[in-house]
């Protein structure tokens, strides 16, 4: 059979088994991940597992950088509700691949990532992807990143404590979408901002390993 026969199918079934079922319904989003081909931005060695429901480790081994699973990346695009105007950042390009999907869906996306590895990796999947409104940048966001200001955050690795650098970059109407807490009590959450400050609202429970330099939150010593 073609690997091609066997992507289609296997995308189908990833949609169908995994994402649906996790509440994900937005048809958009759903169409996206048709037009998205989450096998190009996977390691060759990977490539099988794409459609999977795990993580796909990347990286320097060792470095608890990894993909996320499908049902994830297709539930924060959702919660997100990202518009054609926006204005996207995230932190922690990974393989680009999240990166593309915001790319379809808004107007420009800057993604900083600290590994030199995987900088390299996002740049060369998003050009052989066709995708040119995205910018990689090597650098540290775990805590914000420049000062502009963005409608849509993404951080792609969980962070003890939510820090206020990046809640200061969300500009009016801005989503921001993290995964705060210590393992194994992480919790999902998107924090927008309004005319009354920052609300936040929780999602789910799930655990991601940290970003690098991540924010900690104050610790009591005795």
């Amino acid at each position: 059979m073609h690997p091609s026969l066997d992507f289609t199918q296997a995308r189908f079934n990833m949609i169908e088994q995994q994402i649906r079922p996790w509440d994900v319904l937005d048809q958009d989003v759903l169409d996206l991940l048709e037009v998205v081909r989450r096998e190009d931005f996977v390691p060759p060695a990977q490539r099988l597992l794409a459609f999977t429901d795990i993580e796909i480790p990347l990286g320097p081994s060792g470095s608890g950088t990894a993909m996320w699973s499908p049902k994830l990346e297709a539930r924060v695009l959702q919660e997100l509700q990202v518009k054609s105007h926006d204005k996207a950042l995230e932190i922690g390009a990974g393989s680009g691949y999240f990166a593309a999907l915001l790319a379809h869906r808004c107007r420009s996306v800057s993604s900083v990532e600290i590994v030199p590895a995987l900088k390299l990796l996002a740049e060369k999947n998003l050009k052989a992807a066709g995708i040119s409104n995205v910018k990689v940048m090597a650098g540290d966001g775990a805590q914000g990143f420049g000062r502009e200001q963005y409608d849509v955050i993404v951080l792609s690795g969980s962070t003890p404590a939510m820090p206020d650098g990046l809640l200061h970059q969300m500009a009016s109407g801005g989503r921001l979408f993290a995964v705060t807490g210590d393992a194994p009590a992480m919790t999902a959450r998107i924090y927008s901002r309004n005319a009354q400050g920052v609300a936040v609202q929780d999602l789910f429970e799930t655990v991601l390993t940290p970003l690098v330099n991540a924010a900690e939150p104050p610790r009591f010593k005795f």
